[in-house]
């Protein structure tokens, strides 16, 4: 019987599949000289590697699958999504830094501080729910548009708004650019004298999507706060802290996107 072909990765990819950096900070390695295919230096991030077959090390260490992790961070608002800032701007690794898991003993507390990235992006003005992980097909999966996979957010508005109001944003809103974007479901929780709160979900995730919208129909966006990724609630987790997925929680999303693509 023949044996079934394994699947090759380009070298940089293959250090991001095994939990070591995200794929650009790999790429960078390898072409300083700073990896090694098979004792080699090898400086083409491209070069075809398998896990099992290939052994690659960096600064003359061998680099082995890492075990995944999966991060909840509550992200404050004022903080950036990216490794590092040219203005000095606080980032979300910052925050980790400064701040010990939740819920987590001081043993798995560097285990946790292990290189992981961002799934998808909350812009500095967003808060709440921000997922980070070192286990990048995982995370390309939950960001992805086509798996549709519902975002949940709470939304303060500079207006009050009527039931007209709500079913602009569902039939959708076009922007400057042309692109016509739409809230999946939209509620209003509660009103003030002069704003209000409302419930959007969105399953497509288009880059700073309910901002565009607003922004094309005149309405000014004062508090956003992502509550949920499908079934994963953001909870009591406070402001700045972060913890590890449960093992119930990661099989939740797991199924969910499986739902949304079945």
């Amino acid at each position: 019987m023949q044996e079934k072909a394994e699947r090759k990765f380009g070298l940089a990819r293959a250090l991001s599949k095994l939990g070591f950096c995200s794929r650009s900070r790999a790429t960078d390695l390898i072409r300083t000289g700073r990896v090694s295919l098979n004792g080699k230096i090898c400086r083409n991030p491209e070069t075809p590697v398998s896990d099992s077959r290939n052994e690659i090390a960096v600064d003359g260490k061998p680099i082995g699958h890492r075990k995944k992790i999966y991060i909840i961070l509550n992200k404050p608002r004022g903080v950036i999504t990216t490794a590092s800032d040219e203005k000095g701007r606080e980032t979300v690794y910052s925050v980790l830094k400064k701040h010990s898991p939740a819920g987590e003993s001081s043993n798995n507390e560097k285990e946790l501080k292990l290189w992981v990235a961002p799934v998808g992006r909350l812009d500095q003005a967003s808060e709440g729910l921000l997922l980070l992980t070192n286990d990048s097909e995982w995370a390309a999966r939950i960001a992805s548009p086509e798996t549709h996979l519902d975002k949940t957010y709470h939304v303060q508005v500079g207006t009050i708004t009527g039931e007209e109001f709500l079913e602009v944003l569902l039939r959708g809103v076009e922007t400057k650019e042309g692109t016509l974007l739409r809230a999946k479901q939209v509620r209003r929780l509660r009103s003030g004298e002069k704003n209000c709160w409302l419930e959007i979900v969105l399953d497509e995730g288009k880059n700073r999507q309910i901002r565009r919208m607003m922004e094309s129909i005149g309405v000014e966006v004062l508090r956003l706060v992502r509550v949920a990724i499908g079934p994963l609630r953001l909870g009591n987790l406070a402001k700045g802290d972060y913890r590890r997925l449960t093992n119930d929680e990661k099989g939740m999303l797991d199924r969910a996107m499986h739902s949304k693509n079945s």
